[in-house]
This record gives C-alpha cells, structure tokens and sequence, in this order.
C-alpha cells in the first residue's frame, strides 16, 4: 500500500522509521517548515524531515494544508495517511485528498485528553493508566471513529519524556496491526463515546511549569514529572532560575513546615511543600549548569541556600 506520512517531532521520526522497515510504500512526507534550534536558533529540520530525507523520500513542509498542499498530496498516488504530531489540523479537502483518509496515532485512550499534549496532562492528573489510540481523522480535534487501542500502566516516577517513549513503540504495534487491515478492507472505525465533559490536553506553558511550594508535594511531584523533558518544572533561587527535573512526595512532615524551605540531610535533599508536606528532590539543574543529583548540588550549596520560590 502506498502511504503519505505526516509528522513532526522525534516520535513521528520514530514511526517513520518503523513504517519505512515495513511493507507498505512511504511515497512522500509531510511535516512543518524548518524552525530555529539552539541558542544560535539555526533553522533546522524537524526530525521527520531529516529521517524522510535521508531515506530518499520527498518531502513536503507546510504550518498548515492548504489547497495547494491537499492537491499535491493527492499527486503522489497515496491510498492512505499516517499522522503523528503533526501540528495542525486537516480540513475536509485535505482529508479527503487520499482515498482511503487518514489513519491518526494518538497517546491516550480516546475520548480522554484529545489535544496537543496528552501524556503530560495525563501524570499531571494523576492517571494511572494511558495508551495508544489509533482513529480515523476528522475535522474534529481527536474525535474521529477508533481503530484500535493498547492501553498500558503509567509507572511510578515515569516522566513524559520516558511515558512518550514507551507509547511511542506501542504505537508502532498498533499500526502494523491495523495497516493490514485497512488495506484488505476488513476493518471498520468504531465512533467514539462522545462526552463534553472530559477537559483538552492542552500544550502545557512556562508558566504553568513554574513551582508553587504553597500545592502538596504530591502534585508537584506529578507537575515535575510530567514538565520533563519540556518544559521543564522550574523555581527560583534568589534571582536564578532553578529546574527540578526529579523528585518523590514523601508524605506529611512531622512539626511546622514553610512551603519552599529546604532541608539538607546527610542522603536526601527536602524541601517543604503545601499542606505539611514533603518533597525529595532527586534531579536538579541550577542555572547554566548541567542536569545533576540533587545530593551533589546540595553538597556545593551547603549554608548558601534555604528558600526555594
């Protein structure tokens, strides 16, 4: 089967690969335009673009799919598209461009967080469980009839970053399941259970990233957990941006705490949360540094700091 393949970060480059090792025919890739990368902001590739690239394949990079795009997509003689974080939504012409549409891989168990960021606003919620959906795309933001599902546990102290990988591969799993079927023609999308209650997973912002001591450890161990590898959950140290990549809620303390008051033991680092809670700090990055154990930059800061926020 001949398939147009749409996609923009690292995993989509990952699926790509996946689907160029398999059966079917990738005859062109679509992805957004190259961005600025580093703090030189060097315009470079997405991932998808350069694994596409490498393998010989035509590449088409728009922000968005317009006419002009729709209509060279159907020029490549495609029967099918895959579509994996991508980063825009496609309109009926677009849709329609393939005959046989779009199949969409999507990291949670639909109707649950449709929207940009599924896997981090699922740890910060607290889920225990998650997985891979694989629908037909419509105009509607992950509301298209399902395929297929692998659902998987989340795993205590699982970050996005790790989450994402392992959805990642079962993904992969999915769709060379369903691809088969789809070419044969003997599988039909099952609509979703519509429910306007359930919230978007909204693309998650610096400022949402940004630590209150004054919220229970527990929740932000989720919100640390769930901000790495991006944006990352940061706090301050006087006038220094501070990242905690890493932490465990330990419970209630024992006696009177201040929220964002750090405690230095001889194993741990702690800092006092909401609620007279306690959070251990596991991986941190102090500004212009490089990631390091909590326990190191403790060491080197000891007597310097003891407020965090």
């Amino acid at each position: 089967m001949k398939l147009v393949f749409a996609g923009t970060p690292a995993t989509a480059a990952r699926t790509l690969q996946a689907l160029l090792a398999g059966p079917h025919e990738v005859v062109a890739v679509l992805t957004r335009t190259d961005a600025p990368v580093g703090r030189k902001r060097v315009l470079t590739p997405s991932p998808t673009a350069q694994v596409a690239e490498a393998a010989g394949i035509p590449v088409i990079k728009a922000n968005k799919v317009d006419e002009a795009v729709a209509d060279q997509l159907k020029a490549t003689g495609a029967e099918l598209g895959i579509i994996v974080a991508y980063g825009a939504l496609l309109k009926n012409f677009a849709l329609e461009a393939l005959p046989l549409g779009w199949a969409n891989l999507h990291y949670s168990l639909l109707p649950k967080w449709r929207g940009a960021a599924p896997v981090q606003n699922s740890i910060m919620a607290g889920d225990t469980e998650t997985g891979v959906t694989m629908f037909k795309l419509d105009e509607g933001m992950d509301t298209g009839p399902i395929y297929g599902v692998v659902p998987t546990v989340i795993q205590p102290g699982e970050t996005s970053g790790r989450l994402l990988e392992r959805l990642t591969e079962l993904g992969i799993t999915l769709m060379n399941q369903v691809l088969p079927e789809l070419e044969a023609g003997i599988t039909k999308p099952t609509p979703q259970i519509a429910n306007a209650d359930l919230p978007l997973a909204a693309k998650p912002t610096r400022e949402l990233a940004a630590i209150d001591w004054n919220r229970s450890a527990r929740e932000l161990e989720r919100l640390i957990l769930a901000m790495n590898p991006e944006p990352m959950a940061h706090t301050r140290i006087g006038e220094d941006s501070f990242r905690i990549l890493d932490a465990v809620s330990l419970g209630r303390a024992e006696g009177e705490t201040t929220p964002g008051t750090l405690r230095l033991e001889p194993k741990r680092v702690l800092v006092e949360c909401g609620e007279g809670t306690l959070l251990q700090l596991k991986t941190v990055q102090p500004a212009g540094k490089n990631p390091m154990p909590a326990l190191d930059w403790a060491r080197g800061a000891a007597g310097k700091v003891s407020q965090l926020g």
